[in-house]
């Protein structure tokens, strides 16, 4: 349905109702003064032919007073009374009967309007001069409501305003419908530019017009062109940063390249030195060897979060999809931990019921469930770590939970940032706060979530929800050859906590 601008039927409508309202007034100010007009002239000649019959009949016979004044009545078109000071009529020129109490009420005014058979009438008295002047003559000219000049000027005004209207309305419909084109045109243009495949700078709308639609056209096309100024500029821009991101990506994967040859020699002789097969070692070169392969360990992982980082924020790290249970995936990584808590005297241990079968990438769960019990190991000095495994809905989920000292509520969201810790002088430990920032993105990747949930001075806990593995899944994994998951630069293998 084609929408329409209220202005295209509004404006000749006003115009009409403005020229109708016109007309209307204009005629009842001109029936009201011809109304007027006709009063004040039958009034006047009442009183002329009132005064010229006095002034005759004081030198008539009495018996020719009567005639005469019938006569004069028919010859002037006027109705006339002989009557006398007390209200008595002695001749009457009228269609009508007076009583004597109308005619002392037009003795008294002297002058105004009388309704007789005729209609409504003009009166006005004159008496006669002494010796009569016990006598008086009233004279009644006609005077109607509504003058027969009245029907001509209501004719003539409506001639006038039907041809005055219509042509003001005809302009103005041109006006309003040019107006109508030129934002059509306009709406036209916007919604073309508001295309899915549309360019985004759009085209100018052209200039019609230099009224207010032009000037609001040309203040679009100045926005249309600072916009494709800015597209370009942006585009450059991201151009810019992708180039960028590549080269950062290329010297990552350099310079792991070659951070990773010195770190597996000096990680390969310290694992020599402690195995102790060229002879024993003395305490003191026991506890350097462990500090080194320590260290050595702790750039590894170093590295590996760097590279995965960078890997899921290019997009490149591709996920290998399998049905895993996650009781086993977890059991495995507490193993891997107790030789740490063992130190610290933490229990460590997972709960759950088994299998729990989620559609993840096993190295990658690997690699979130380690972080998560190392980053609780580390943080936790007394008590326990414990994972529990469970179904809920179309999730499994996993929960890390620790008896360690909690994290504030206003930095809860601030730890899944990358190169972020808490401020918690007495929690924080060595790292470059990219273990839970991996974390989180991986979890996303996989299409599940992560949330945390803690106390400050009683733990926290750490929940994991992953995609169920259907029974479809569990088919299509049946038939198809396992493929571990890949980053393109440098493949990563993590032992320890971040």
């Amino acid at each position: 349905m084609r929408r329409r601008l209220p202005l295209l039927p509004l404006a000749p409508l006003l115009v009409i109702v403005i020229g109708i309202a016109a007309a209307v007034t204009t005629t009842l100010l001109g029936v009201r003064q011809i109304r007027k007009t006709s009063d004040d002239e039958a009034l006047s000649r009442a009183t002329v032919v009132s005064a010229a019959m006095a002034a005759r009949l004081r030198v008539t016979a009495l018996e020719e007073r009567g005639p005469l004044l019938t006569q004069a009545a028919r010859g002037t078109g006027t109705e006339m009374l002989l009557v006398q000071q007390d209200g008595a009529t002695i001749d009457n020129g009228s269609l009508d009967e007076f009583d004597r109490d109308e005619v002392v009420r037009m003795l008294v005014a002297e002058q105004g309007i009388a309704e007789t058979a005729s209609g409504r009438q003009r009166f006005a008295t004159h008496p006669l001069d002494p010796p009569l002047e016990h006598l008086s003559v009233i004279t009644m000219v006609s005077a109607p409501e509504d003058p027969p000049e009245t029907l001509a000027l209501a004719r003539a005004v409506a001639a006038v305003t039907f041809l005055l209207v219509g042509v003001a309305a005809a302009v103005t419909l041109s006006y309003a419908r040019a107006a109508h084109d030129e934002v059509d045109l306009a709406r036209k243009r916007i919604e073309a530019m508001a295309e899915p495949d549309a360019d985004p700078a759009g085209r100018p709308v052209p200039i019609r017009a230099f009224d207010e639609v032009g000037v609001v056209t040309v203040a679009f096309n100045t926005l249309v062109e600072r916009f494709s100024a800015a597209e370009k500029s942006y585009r450059a821009d991201l151009a810019d940063a992708a180039r960028i991101d590549h080269q950062r990506l290329e010297f990552l994967a350099g310079l792991s390249h070659e951070l990773r040859t010195p770190l597996n020699a000096i990680l390969g002789f310290s694992h020599v030195l402690e195995s102790e097969v060229d002879g024993p070692l003395p305490d003191d070169a026991r506890e350097s060897v462990e500090i080194i392969r320590s260290s050595g360990e702790h750039l590894r992982t170093l590295i590996d979060d760097i590279l995965d980082l960078s890997a899921l924020e290019s997009g490149e790290l591709k996920l290998s999809r399998r049905s895993l249970d996650l009781r086993r995936a977890s059991e495995e990584v507490v193993r891997e931990a107790r030789a740490l808590a063992k130190h610290k005297g933490l229990k460590v241990g997972v709960e759950g019921a088994a299998p729990v079968l989620a559609l993840a990438d096993r190295r990658r769960v690997r690699q979130i469930l380690t972080n998560l019990v190392a980053n609780a190991v580390k943080f936790t000095r007394a008590g326990s770590v414990m994972l529990h495994v469970s179904e809920e809905g179309e999730r499994a989920i996993v929960r890390v939970v620790d008896t360690g000292p909690g994290i504030r509520e206003s930095e809860r969201e601030a730890i899944f940032e990358a190169y972020r810790q808490s401020t918690d002088t007495k929690a924080r430990y060595s790292g470059a706060g990219l273990g839970l920032a991996t974390v989180k993105r991986l979890v996303l990747l996989h299409g599940g979530d992560i949330e945390v949930t803690s106390e400050v001075g009683k733990g926290s806990t750490f929940t994991v929800s992953l995609p169920l593995c259907s029974k479809s899944d569990q088919a299509e994994d049946g038939n198809r050859p396992s493929v571990p998951s890949v980053i393109p630069q440098v493949p990563s293998s993590r032992p320890g906590p971040t």
